[in-house]
């Protein structure tokens, strides 16, 4: 079973792109993560990832391509795969298509995590984080036992940059651009499924898993 995860950043798709992983005994594959991994154990792929990288320009799909299918390589991606970031544009979806294609493989289900940019910013303009140990809180759905102060370390609680509404709204503006046209594209496959990711994240999971029956 390979799927791929949709939603914009916010919506709750690496949640559920790990519970899949779990529930189902399949890897959960971020491109991020590989990426850091191959740089981490100086693979071939990982210096030349870097090569990019380092010089603040994007890694080329066909080379993020390549990575992932490396990844999807390995023995414990034979029964499938979960992959959560990637595709991001309808051309690196191209580019995937034609590659999995070539091992007579292809991808089951789009998961779309439907969520309006309105709840996606209140999500994230609610979250804090500890400056110290990293523990992550929400004001509302989550939140510290004393205001503004870690329940782990008694440290200080900050938003950080990523979760303020302006860079929010920025990172939706580029999904909206480039990323939620596969939605589209998935959907002319026959592919997409779609779920309301307004719901509590456990009923979310449970319509994910009557999808994947």
């Amino acid at each position: 079973m390979k799927v791929i995860m949709l939603g914009a950043p916010g919506a709750g798709k690496g949640t559920q792109a790990k519970r899949i992983a779990s529930e189902y005994g399949i890897p959960h594959i971020s491109t991020g993560d590989i990426f850091r991994a191959n740089i981490k154990e100086n693979t071939p792929l990982g210096m030349e990832a870097k090569s990019y990288m380092d010089k603040g320009q994007l890694v080329p799909d066909e080379l993020t391509v390549r990575i992932l299918l490396d990844r999807v390589a390995k023995d414990d991606c034979k029964n499938g795969y979960v992959l959560d970031g990637y595709p991001r544009t309808i051309p690196q979806a191209e580019v995937l298509d034609e590659a999995v294609a070539k091992f007579n493989e292809k991808i089951d289900y789009a998961i779309n995590v439907d969520v309006p940019d309105e709840n996606i910013i209140n999500r994230m303009s609610g979250r804090r984080a500890c400056v110290k140990c990293g523990a992550t809180y929400h004001v509302k759905y989550m939140p510290p036992v004393k205001e503004n102060v870690c329940d782990a370390c008694g440290s200080e609680l900050i938003i950080r940059d990523d979760d303020k509404p302006e860079t929010v709204k920025n990172r939706l503006s580029v999904y909206h651009e480039q990323t939620a046209p596969l939605i589209e594209y998935y959907r002319n496959k026959g592919i997409l499924k779609e779920v309301d990711g307004t719901k509590d994240i456990d009923v979310v999971f449970e319509d994910i898993k009557n999808i994947l029956k």
